[in-house]
């Protein structure tokens, strides 16, 4: 039976300072994508993604790091590291069978797919990062990760929560079982991770983040994206693509805008879209972007049997293309 490849793209959270910098040195077709960006954009994002003070030996100063962090620059800088990584793979004929990409990576997953253009996917990652930072100052929130408790158990300390009038908190990102993030107002976080510490959860992180993800608090930023989609054009992607908020497959243009504009609010199922794709024969995953968040959830999700890959740097690519 031949081997089924599923492409993995990373979301916010995975960027550092230095991403791409080899890719854009070693490899012609990465580096016109990087340089599109800086053009379309105005602004050298690639100066931002690389370090523009930081050498190869040099650690990032903590004025990079926070540049880069910044909503509405990350989700651009991950969007294009993505897509100038798939120009490398294009070139050597490498093609997934499925994809699915974590928050923003679903954007990146449907360019590299040709959903739509690797430009239009650019305006619209720029546009949804500065509305989502927009949104997040006019409703500050803020988000957790509960380790170690069932999803049932997590979705009812929400339900507890929320139904105590301090706010919105809800599931945000389904990760991998036994891994939920919620996103709500600040003070709901705060008695979700009391009460979800109480009823047995091995850990509860809070994390440093701009704003209440994939929660109701990201309502305001709903009517900018929603005109910011309609004005793209989106086709059928190459082969199916597992939308966050189903974690079903699709090939459908106005399903996928629709499904898009859901997903600002509604959570990520990640390990549901996974789990999925195994179930349709996916039996080799690659991480296609910055970091290896995705292949370690994948792993805790499926088990030791599945066949992981991640492509991140020059030399990740070389090995693989030398692979065949």
């Amino acid at each position: 039976m031949a081997t089924k490849t599923a492409y993995l793209f990373p979301g916010q959270g995975a960027q550092y300072v230095g991403m791409g910098r080899g890719v854009y040195e070693q490899h012609a077709p990465a580096r016109e994508r990087y340089n599109a960006a800086d053009d379309l954009l105005e602004f050298s994002l690639t100066d931002k993604m690389f370090g523009a003070s930081s050498g190869e030996d040099s650690e990032p100063t903590d004025a990079e790091e926070a540049a880069l962090t910044a909503t509405d620059v990350a989700q651009p800088a991950l969007y294009t590291h993505s897509l100038a990584l798939m120009a490398v793979l294009g070139e050597n004929d490498h093609a997934p069978d499925m994809a699915a990409g974590h928050s923003l990576g679903e954007y990146s997953a449907l360019a590299a797919t040709g959903a739509f253009s690797f430009e239009d996917g650019l305006r619209l990652v720029r546009r949804r990062g500065e509305l989502m930072a927009e949104a997040g100052d006019r409703e500050p929130g803020t988000m957790a990760a509960v380790i170690g408790m069932d999803d049932d158990a997590i979705e009812q300390v929400c339900r507890d929560v929320s139904a105590e009038s301090v706010g919105p908190v809800q599931a945000a990102n389904y990760n991998a079982p036994g891994q939920v993030v919620i996103s709500g107002s600040r003070e709901a976080i705060e008695r979700a991770i009391e009460q979800a510490s109480d009823e047995g959860a091995r850990r509860v992180i809070p994390l440093d983040v701009s704003g209440a993800f994939h929660s109701p608090l990201m309502s305001y930023a709903r009517d900018g994206l929603a005109e910011a989609l309609e004005d793209v054009t989106i086709r059928e992607p190459r082969c199916p693509v597992y939308a966050n908020v189903t974690a079903q497959p699709t090939t459908d243009p106005d399903e996928i805008r629709a499904r898009l504009l859901e997903q600002l609010l509604a959570p990520v199922r990640w390990a549901q879209s996974v789990a999925e794709m195994q179930a349709d024969g996916a039996d080799r995953y690659v991480e296609v972007g910055a970091g290896r968040v995705l292949s370690g959830l994948a792993r805790r999700t499926m088990g030791r049997s599945a066949e992981l890959d991640n492509l991140d740097t020059a030399e990740d690519l070389a090995a693989w293309t030398a692979d065949g």
